[in-house]
């Protein structure tokens, strides 16, 4: 595989980091088409456009419409052939121990040199999975979130995107506005939900979209 004419999203909310990380490899990668994306809608956007084959994404966990780990968990259930890097300004074992349980290729603190990003991408893009130096990965129990990830994988990518706006609160007829189907699809898709995730209703659902959340760590 040649280094050259790739396409790849930066899914972060923050213009400023994509605009800095477009630049710092801009010369590494100088044939390379960059796409944006600020939240997890904007980028099932980018995926759903069917004249662009994507080559990476590089994701922040923690972008609005994310929750935690579920837009990884997403990736990697419905485009498997899409490497995804993790970029995130948490930095410990057990974040980026879940991150490669749950599929991502790399994993690349927002504290790394502009060295170590060009290294990481050079090294996923040509099959490897990469870390920071030092990592001890953990094994990750089948504990609540392992269970509730697995579940999340079962969704349909619309069945997801009604997820996500159970927790942004949308009501039933808001969602069918905007994803312009009739109420009886969204109750349809909520039922659906409900039966994948082993939850009775909405707010039960959206607590175990929650559990992906990562763990808040004592810095």
């Amino acid at each position: 595989m040649k280094l050259e004419n790739l396409n790849i999203i930066i899914a972060d909310d923050h213009p400023l980091f994509r605009n800095a990380l477009r630049q710092a490899l801009s010369g590494p990668f100088a044939d390379t088409h960059w796409f944006e994306a600020d939240s997890a809608e904007a980028l099932q956007t980018l995926l759903e456009k069917s004249d662009v084959e994507y080559d990476l994404v590089l994701l922040d966990l923690q972008m609005p419409g994310s929750h935690g780990y579920s837009t990884l968990i997403h990736l990697r259930t419905h485009y498997p052939e899409l490497p995804v890097v993790v970029i995130s300004a948490h930095e410990d074992n057990i974040t980026i121990s879940r991150a490669v349980h749950y599929g991502s290729a790399g994993f690349i603190p927002k504290s790394s040199s502009m060295d170590s990003l060009a290294e990481a991408l050079t090294s996923v893009l040509y099959g490897d999975i990469w870390l920071p130096k030092d990592v001890e990965l953990q094994d990750i129990e089948e504990d609540a979130t392992a269970l509730i990830a697995s579940k999340l994988s079962d969704l349909t990518p619309q069945q997801y995107k009604v997820l996500q706006m159970f927790a942004e609160g949308l009501l039933n007829k808001q969602i069918a506005y905007d994803l312009g189907v009739s109420e009886a699809t969204i109750k349809a898709h909520a039922t659906a939900i409900f039966r994948k995730l082993g939850v009775r209703n909405r707010t039960q659902a959206v607590i175990s979209l929650q559990q992906l959340e990562m763990e808040k760590v004592e810095l």
